[in-house]
């Protein structure tokens, strides 16, 4: 699918709690831009796929499975935070958590499945100017994006987002729990042989450990308006 180079893209790769929703979504909204989250394809796909009882090994359902996120919307609730349907069904809880990010990794290895939700997410750059947000958009969504970004963080930094994320209390065992869990889908991520996790060569890298979300945000912001 060809798509439209004048369509000005910001693309925001990184792992897991390296702050790239976060950044994503305030920048979207600070701009007036579209925004895409494609980990929350990924999960609603892996989410459907647990309703309708199919195994996530399963390449040939899976894909069938796939035109049916044809109806995903995302929509900014009252209070600010991003709302994920499926048609009129709010997935937003369902597909936030540890359990729903391996459900995304386990079904974002199948070659037919990534293939197949290409042209879904390449589709938003119609809608406008777009700020898209995953672990590939910089190297196969959009190769071609005017901006991009790769966002990381430190391990102990990335634990404790997501902890707070979670809601959860900060204590050693949590802390701990949450640390191998976002070390096995970085290992996940990054070894899979389809496209893996990693920094597109023309990519801005910007390490938010230290950095408050507002300013990483204003940092690519800066940078986007600069051209």
């Amino acid at each position: 699918m060809k798509r439209e180079e004048s369509d000005p893209v910001v693309a925001i790769d990184g792992p897991a709690g390296s702050g790239k929703s976060t950044t994503a979504r305030a920048l979207a909204r600070c701009l007036g831009w579209t925004y895409l989250d494609t980990g929350a394809i990924y999960r609603t796909l892996g989410w459907l796929a647990v309703q309708e009882g199919v195994s996530l090994d399963d390449e040939d359902v899976l894909v069938a499975l796939c035109p049916r996120l044809d109806a995903l919307s995302f929509r900014w609730g009252e209070d600010g935070l991003l709302l994920v349907f499926l048609g009129d069904v709010d997935v937003t809880q369902a597909i936030r958590g540890e359990e729903a990010g391996r459900w995304a990794s386990d079904v974002s290895r199948h070659p037919r499945v990534r293939e197949a939700l290409l042209d879904l997410q390449r589709s938003f750059a119609k809608r406008g100017p777009l700020v898209i947000e995953g672990r590939d958009t910089g190297t196969v969504v959009f190769p071609k994006a005017r901006w991009k970004f790769y966002l990381t963080a430190s391990l102990e930094e990335r634990a404790r987002r997501r902890l707070r994320e979670m809601g959860l209390e900060e204590t050693p065992e949590n802390l701990e729990g949450v640390k191998e869990a976002i070390r096995e889908r970085d290992l996940q991520d990054a070894t899979r042989p389809v496209a893996p996790l990693m920094r597109a060569e023309d990519a801005v890298e910007v390490d938010t450990t230290d950095l408050l979300p507002e300013e990483v945000v204003n940092l690519i912001k800066r940078l986007v308006k600069e051209g």
